[in-house]
């Protein structure tokens, strides 16, 4: 999704700076093109040849705006060439020039002759973040809709304060990336509530002793994480993970971990009624042990065979809270031949959609970093989807939901 796409990052003066860097390389190596500028205080913490060399092309700084342009004034050329500006870490300063017009370096100039939208994340200290000016500063960019805010996350800061102002990490940097220029910085589901399942559930025999499968969850968190950045509220409902994840800091972002299969229901039975479209991605075990021991049991008691016992169906439970205006999309997790077991899955639970993707081929399913599927809804449309990245089939998918 970064491919040969125009992203123009704007380092303020702040010891985050260095996280940026990250973000810069994992870019240029996506094939984006990168140009970066450093604000004269950035310059205390990061040198022009270290994101050059990150970004594989020449940095910008003060001295470049001031000195003779030829053809054309610096901050005009970069302000139309950038597809998207990245303002991170953002700092107090440079929010209160956004907020009130003021443009005296470069950075601030290419803002205000551009028109593309801006990716603002700020960092800082918690007392200056908490600043009522600095607040005042904030809300008033991010009721802005040019500007995509990036709340700072919480914890231990440089200055050993624990509490809000940590810039967000560059993982989830560049999955709000992702969906502006996707969406070419329109929110197209504000005003939607998705219910999202992910990852597999487990069903222990004894506390060390389940019955589970290889889901990571990477496909759900995937759906759930693209679908707030691109306006929607969001409901996440996992089971274990396989890899680590960032979290949005967000009320409009709820995440509730689970266990079981149980649970699980639970968890999406008591959010349904809010929520417009329910994605059950999640890979739910079939069966559990008919006994559950609350003890280690040792190898001599192990039972020779296990007996078991059908798990709930949850789509079919969760269909008879359905209501008028919700959609219901599935998966279904198929080796072999992939569209008619997902057709009859989808007829079964009555979905609205269902993705079908092969696990027995390479880079698809369970622990890949990419996947392919098809698209099938219940009047018959089919989209063949090809071997794409997870996050890119995400914003596939959330194109084609508001069709149902």
């Amino acid at each position: 999704m970064f491919d040969q796409r125009r992203v123009l990052i704007g380092i303020g003066g702040g010891i985050a700076a260095y996280k940026v860097c990250a973000a810069i390389s994992a870019l240029a190596k996506a094939g984006a093109e990168v140009r970066v500028v450093l604000t004269e205080a950035a310059q205390q913490f990061i040198t022009p040849l270290t994101v050059a060399t990150l970004s594989r092309h020449s940095a910008y700084t003060d001295a470049d705006f001031w000195a003779a342009q030829n053809p054309r004034p610096l901050h005009i050329e970069l302000g139309e060439w950038a597809d998207c500006l990245v303002l991170a870490p953002a700092t107090a300063n440079t929010l209160a020039k956004l907020a009130h017009g003021l443009a005296d370096n470069l950075l601030t100039n290419i803002v205000l002759a551009s028109r593309c939208p801006i990716l603002l994340a700020p960092a800082m200290n918690t007392e200056m973040w908490q600043q009522a000016t600095v607040q005042q500063n904030w809300q008033q960019l991010c009721q802005d809709s040019r500007y995509h805010c990036l709340t700072p996350g919480t914890g231990i800061l440089a200055c050993d304060r624990v509490g809000a102002g940590r810039l967000v990490e560059p993982d989830l940097l560049l999955t709000a990336l992702q969906a502006v220029l996707h969406t070419q910085g329109q929110p197209d589901l504000t005003g939607k509530h998705l219910l999202v399942s992910a990852g597999g559930t487990r069903e222990h025999l004894d506390p060390v002793r389940f019955i589970g499968n290889p889901s990571t969850g990477r496909m759900g968190v995937a759906i759930a994480q693209a679908a707030f950045f691109r306006g929607a509220t969001v409901t996440l409902v996992h089971g274990p993970l396989g890899f680590e994840s960032v979290w949005p800091e967000s009320p409009q972002f709820r995440r509730i971990e689970v266990t079981t299969a149980a649970q699980m229901q639970r968890s999406l039975t008591s959010s349904l009624s809010a929520a417009d479209w329910l994605w059950m991605v999640a890979a739910v075990a079939d069966v559990r042990p008919a006994e559950q021991f609350d003890r280690k049991l040792p190898k001599a008691e192990l039972p020779t065979a296990l007996a078991l016992e059908p798990v709930p169906d949850l789509v079919a439970e969760l269909g008879q809270h359905k209501l008028a205006h919700q959609k219901f999309i599935g998966f279904a997790a198929q080796t072999g031949e992939v569209v008619a077991p997902a057709i009859a899955k989808l007829q079964r639970k009555g979905l609205d959609a269902i993705v079908a993707n092969a696990i027995d081929q390479a880079d698809r399913g369970f622990g890949s970093l990419t996947n392919s599927g098809v698209w099938i809804t219940a009047s018959g449309q089919q989209r063949d989807l090809p071997l794409m990245p997870k996050s890119e089939l995400a914003h596939r998918l959330l194109d084609y939901a508001p069709a149902l």
